[in-house]
């Protein structure tokens, strides 16, 4: 079975939200909720697939059944050029080596941000609804648009 980027047996394990609610005077006084199960050092230089996330987490959770709608990513069009990985607020776009490879669904809330911050002509995200599939997406891509003089 291929595994994604960012792909672990943890990965979106738990419905963030699906949990039993508490009052804000219930949660205990000092409270910690560790990122990691294990002690990571020099964490900027451990790919985030590798690093030992604990259960309960920003990267074990999941948020995708907030969204209505959603980014589509386009190769053909993108120039690499970074600006939805800068911008965007739940860093849900995937990048190596300032190359695109996608966008993290499992924490993507569809804010459309990405899509703003994108120079391409036709934007290489664009906003679609959650129900439709990504392939059908790409099928109905506008084209490029000539500027006029």
């Amino acid at each position: 079975m291929s595994r994604g980027v960012l792909a672990t047996d943890k990965r979106g394990i738990r419905e963030l939200g699906a949990e039993k609610k508490v009052g804000w005077d219930e949660v205990p006084d000092g409270v910690v909720l560790n990122s990691f199960d294990d002690r990571v050092g020099n964490v900027a230089h451990v790919r985030p697939e590798e690093r030992p996330y604990s259960d309960f987490s920003s990267f074990t959770a999941t948020v995708a059944s907030w969204r209505v709608v959603k980014p589509v990513y386009n190769r053909d069009v993108c120039i690499d050029c970074q600006n939805c990985w800068v911008w965007c607020p739940d860093t849900s776009i995937i990048s190596r080596d300032k190359q695109m490879l996608g966008i993290d669904y499992d924490h993507c809330k569809g804010c459309g941000v990405c899509v703003e911050v994108c120079p391409t002509n036709p934007k290489s995200l664009l906003m679609f609804t959650e129900s439709i599939e990504n392939e059908d997406a790409l099928s109905q891509w506008p084209e490029k648009k000539k500027k006029e003089k």
